[in-house]
């Protein structure tokens, strides 16, 4: 898992010092997919059909979710420009082991909605990972996250979750991004999940293009995802996806 790991956040640091203004979300699909091969892994994306192999099979390597895309954006001949933000979440596969991580980019001058909504998304990600440590509840995690970014004034999405994550892309438990402190399962040492909000500058209610994957904000409004794969340590955590 912690090769996995840092091979999915050599990936996503790739693409942070390559992104920019006219790139497609191709070229980052193609950035991403060259290297992930060259590392001798495979991009979990590719092919991949859901938990229960009930969607039609994602196309694309990695996933660019611009704007108000909350996730699952699939690469194509849109180019960024100046004022987009934009999502890039990668897994790569190593001795079939997964990491799992994203982040949201700014392309050029952003307005203020767009560069706020893109830091609390992280810091709501970054205080749901410090509740980890044995024998907290995975409510406790959605709580923290949910109590900061409501009081931000933004909205967490509620229908797509982080999840264990291990020799299997998607897995037990889930780790909600809302809830009640107290209440879910327990966590324990050795467990390895994704926690990954996705928070919206309006209404956190989503829609789902005819292409089974796309996920919008309802209202159109702006949402930013930020992303790491963790591990409970004996004592707390330990991100496997940090950029070293």
């Amino acid at each position: 898992m912690r090769v996995s790991g840092r091979l999915a956040a050599e990936t996503l640091s790739l693409v942070k010092r390559n992104i920019c203004e006219g790139m497609t979300t191709d070229d980052i699909n193609t950035l991403v997919h060259e290297f992930t091969l060259k590392r001798n892994a495979v991009p979990a994306p590719l092919g991949y059909r859901g938990s229960e192999g009930t969607f039609p099979p994602f196309p694309k390597s990695c996933c660019t979710s611009i704007n108000e895309v909350v996730c699952h954006g699939i690469p194509g001949k849109t180019k960024l420009k100046s004022g987009d933000i934009i999502n890039v979440d990668v897994t790569s596969i190593h001795a079939q082991f997964h990491g799992d991580t994203s982040a949201t980019f700014t392309i050029g001058k952003v307005g203020k909605d767009a560069q706020r909504v893109t830091e609390v998304a992280k810091q709501a990600l970054q205080l749901g990972i410090d509740q980890v440590k044995p024998g907290v509840r995975v409510g406790d995690i959605g709580a923290a996250i949910q109590e900061f970014v409501e009081r931000e004034g933004f909205s967490v999405v509620r229908e797509f979750v982080g999840h264990g994550i291990g020799r299997k892309f998607h897995t037990e438990p889930q780790i909600f991004h809302h809830g009640t402190r107290g209440l879910g399962i327990r966590l324990q040492p050795g467990m390895t999940f994704t926690i990954e909000p996705m928070v919206c500058v309006g209404k956190s209610d989503v829609t789902v293009d005819d292409d089974e994957w796309t996920v919008r904000t309802a209202d159109g409004s702006l949402s930013a995802q930020w992303e790491h794969t963790i591990l409970v340590t004996e004592t707390g955590y330990e991100i496997l996806t940090l950029e070293k």
